[in-house]
């Protein structure tokens, strides 16, 4: 009996919760609670009348780094045109901020020429058959295809010194880049990168991918922003538009948050919550006229796409490989060609995107003719579709509002509202 007592007393010890932080202190190595200060340190960048003067990457990569520096604050990007030749590294802690409408960055035209000679894995240096249009500083992607099994190379790269045609690179290849590969060098690269980065914001910033004169990128290696491997990153008032690849991509990337953004007219996918990217949050954002409004890829988990306008995409949102415990609520999803909401085959039940809830959203006018607005493919399991609003104005042949493959399994759906179906 007394031991008993003993183990209850040192339980209840255990369950008690630690006394909240009332007067922060910065003290060494805390990231996690810290004063909240009424100045910060802020860096301007302008084309005239800044605390460093510029109209290309060169300007805002100086403050960016100067700020990280120094441990972390704000850059302000002021009204202008900024010209871009690679990308504005992010940094953790530096907070990269526009003045809306006004402040815009543009990527310069691509360039494209295959390499003169070949390099190995372990060189640091390329050779181009043609360096018009290269130049020190220039971001550039490296690309080839393995002539035998076909698999695909792409490194990302800085020129940073250069003897006519040869150029040394930042960091060494690691990779085999040979001519028999048909390996290429291109000026391209995303307009923001970060990676392994941390606790940022970006917002009101106009990023303009320049697509007409520029060669594809896809978005698992750049886009307007490009993400890898960072940590809680807040995105918000951003216009990511026209480039040949994806307007907004994070790859393996938790608890990010992008709210209040456009984006348009993209190659590729508005929004790419890539491979492994836990807790999403996806807000009031309008995505119209790219290939997919919202891409879950791969094992994107815990995430919320709500109160977005989804619109005039060839597909509206793609969930699939383990994309499980998602919530896809309040939207308005109109004029997608193919499906408003498609989950993808994927190879069998281990792989398929399960327990995903649709909810109270607006689908208007999608699919076209004989299609479906909602598909689901494969092996899916456990999804519910409750309490969504389907309109048709266009008339012509029937569509489905939920179409269900042979092998999905407990898809609920009730509580609809249509019109014109």
């Amino acid at each position: 009996m007394k031991s008993l007592l003993l183990l209850l007393v040192a339980t209840s010890a255990l369950a008690a919760d630690r006394p909240a932080v009332t007067i922060p202190r910065q003290t060494s190595g805390d990231t996690a609670v810290q004063p909240k200060w009424e100045e910060a340190l802020t860096i301007t960048v302008g084309t005239k009348d800044a605390d460093i003067v510029g109209n290309d990457q060169r300007a805002i990569q100086a403050a960016v780094d100067h700020v990280a520096r120094l441990g972390g604050g704000t850059v302000r990007i002021k009204e202008g045109t900024y010209r871009l030749r690679n990308a504005v590294y992010l940094q953790s802690g530096v907070n990269l901020i526009g003045e809306g409408e006004k402040t815009l960055l543009i990527k310069e035209p691509s360039t494209t020429t295959p390499l003169k000679l070949d390099s190995d894995w372990y060189d640091q240096e390329i050779t181009l058959h043609d360096a018009k249009g290269f130049r020190v500083g220039d971001g550039v992607c490296l690309r080839a295809k393995d002539a035998k099994s076909g698999r695909r190379t792409v490194i990302k790269r800085t020129l940073v010194a250069r003897s006519g045609n040869r150029f040394k690179l930042d960091k060494p290849l690691r990779e085999n880049l040979w001519q028999m590969n048909d390996a290429t060098c291109s000026t391209l690269f995303p307009l923001l990168s970060g990676e392994f980065v941390n606790d940022l914001r970006i917002e009101n910033l106009v990023l303009d991918g320049n697509r007409e004169h520029n060669a594809e990128l896809d978005g698992n290696y750049a886009g307007c922003i490009f993400l890898q491997d960072c940590n809680r990153v807040q995105i918000r008032g951003v216009t990511a538009r026209n480039n040949q690849g994806d307007g907004i991509s994070w790859q393996i990337c938790h608890d990010v948050v992008v709210e209040n953004c456009i984006s348009e007219n993209n190659k590729n996918l508005g929004l790419h919550p890539g491979s492994g990217s836990q807790r999403p949050i996806i807000r009031n954002n309008t995505l119209r006229g790219n290939d997919i409004g919202i891409f879950f890829c791969w094992g994107v988990k815990y995430g919320l796409a709500e109160h977005n306008t989804i619109e005039g995409n060839r597909l509206g949102i793609s969930i699939g490989h383990r994309d499980t415990d998602n919530l896809i609520t309040g939207n308005i999803i109109r004029d997608s060609k193919l499906n408003g909401v498609l989950f993808r085959p994927e190879r069998g039940p281990d792989f398929a995107g399960h327990r995903n809830r649709i909810e109270k959203n607006t689908f208007i006018d999608n699919a076209p003719e004989g299609g479906a607005v909602i598909d689901i493919q494969g092996s899916t399991e456990n999804i519910t579709i409750t309490d969504n609003q389907f309109t048709e104005t266009r008339g012509g042949a029937k569509r489905e509002l939920v179409k269900q493959g042979p092998d999905t399994k407990q898809i609920v759906v009730e509580g609809s509202k249509t019109k014109g179906l």
